[in-house]
């Protein structure tokens, strides 16, 4: 496992541009790009590569950018590339399809053949990039090439667990280690295939592993957004993906935990993180709890105390004096 970061800033002019052009040529896919404007390329990357999966979070301006059959000859990864646009708007263009796409939405196109499209926005705007040899797929290979120069949601339902996912790896991509590989994999793929098997009516393909992955990740994503709500139960997840109480409790099981569990240690770890804030030391203890979702104060004493083995007051001054 590999994290790199890159940044060109130091340079100018056409030394921008040919700098990021070497960069992207040995990390991902050799292409050509002309800048929008005439005042240089300022761009930066980081990126995160295991087993034949790049994750990169990239700030560059404007661009016009192409892919050419030359290129596509001279050199292959053989992969598909997953681009979720964070900021600005853009089009690509690939096997006689065009995708417009902006803020919040993902497009995919195939290495292994030409393509070209823009990019309008501003400088410093955000896109993250999921590059994927196309054998790490479970989907059929000419299926997913229909979706070459498609754009999909990633503001809802898995595409937006899928954008979560990826966003959060390439923010973090320093905290993950060569023991992490196998795990990340797993569920890149799972969220990727279960977001590309909808719009090609290939639910049925998945596997059922493929499946409870990119359901588990859902899930759990559903939790963390609604920590806060005292009436967040396991019944009312379960009743919210539309599956049975005992389903959920399943994917639980698998990790050796149970969903009232596992509610139960986010709200505390959430409580645990505020109360060693010092920013927040005019809060109350109790308002804390409120906050995420814990509403009776002896108990969340009793749930505080029995995990960290002291009283949320004497925690929290003792965080505090070692600030």
């Amino acid at each position: 496992m590999l994290m790199t970061e890159f940044s060109n800033e130091d340079l100018s002019g056409d030394d921008q541009i040919d700098c990021w052009l070497e960069v992207m040529d040995q990390d991902l896919v050799a292409t050509r790009i002309r800048a929008a404007a005439d005042d240089g390329f300022p761009a930066s990357a980081r990126t995160l590569t295991w087993d034949g999966v790049q994750v990169s979070m990239m700030r560059y301006p404007s661009l016009w950018v192409e892919r050419t059959a030359t290129l596509v000859r001279r050199s292959d990864p053989e992969a598909y590339q997953v681009n979720l646009v964070l900021d600005g708007e853009g089009a690509i263009c690939q096997a006689d399809r065009e995708a417009c796409f902006g803020a919040g939405e993902f497009v995919l196109f195939t290495t292994s053949r030409p393509f070209h499209g823009w990019r309008s926005c501003d400088p410093g705007s955000r896109a993250v990039t999921l590059q994927i040899d196309r054998a790490l797929l479970t989907l059929p290979a000419d299926k997913v090439d229909r979706l070459a120069a498609v754009s999909f949601s990633g503001r809802r339902g898995m595409g937006a667990t899928l954008a979560h996912w990826l966003t959060d790896l390439a923010n973090r991509a320093h905290e993950f280690t060569p023991d992490d590989a196998p795990t990340l994999t797993s569920v890149t793929v799972d969220l990727l295939s279960a977001v590309l098997a909808t719009p090609l009516e290939l639910g049925r393909t998945l596997t059922p592993e493929s499946r409870r992955g990119a359901l588990r990740l859902q899930v759990r994503r559903f939790i963390e957004q609604r920590l806060g709500d005292p009436a967040l139960t396991p019944t009312t997840v379960a009743r919210a993906h539309h599956i049975s109480l005992r389903t959920l409790q399943q994917l639980f099981a698998e990790d050796e935990t149970s969903p009232a569990a596992w509610i139960r240690q986010r709200r505390l770890q959430r409580c645990h993180r505020d109360l060693a804030n010092p920013h927040l030391l005019h809060r109350p203890i109790g308002a804390i709890a409120t906050r995420w979702g814990l509403t009776d104060p002896a108990h969340f004493s009793r749930l505080f105390r029995a995990t960290y083995q002291m009283a949320p007051s004497d925690f929290r001054r003792h965080a505090l004096l070692r600030e």
